[in-house]
């Protein structure tokens, strides 16, 4: 009777490790995936970034780009171009 008890006893702690390690493993694969998904959407932030950087890259040389950076940059106009200042602000 001690024996099957003992026996009963052993097999019972082993099945509640067996379970806690596999909740616990659980828990960390499921960490695991929401940081996998987390590092996914970045990389395809950085990608599209990267896609935008190589479209300015390339753009950088045309006139239209030249324009674009004078106007915003350096408040450039050209000379055929009237410039309206708001002064109601």
């Amino acid at each position: 009777m001690k024996r099957k008890l003992l026996s009963f006893l052993l097999f019972a702690a082993v099945a509640i490790y067996a379970i806690v390690t596999l909740i616990n493993q659980q828990i960390t694969l499921n960490r695991y995936k929401d940081e996998q998904a987390k590092l996914t959407q970045q990389i395809k932030e950085e990608e599209d970034y990267k896609k935008n950087l190589v479209a300015t890259k390339d753009n950088v040389n045309s006139e239209q780009f030249i324009e674009e950076m004078a106007r915003e940059k350096l408040d450039m106009y050209l000379p055929t171009e009237k410039v309206y200042i708001d002064t109601g602000m």
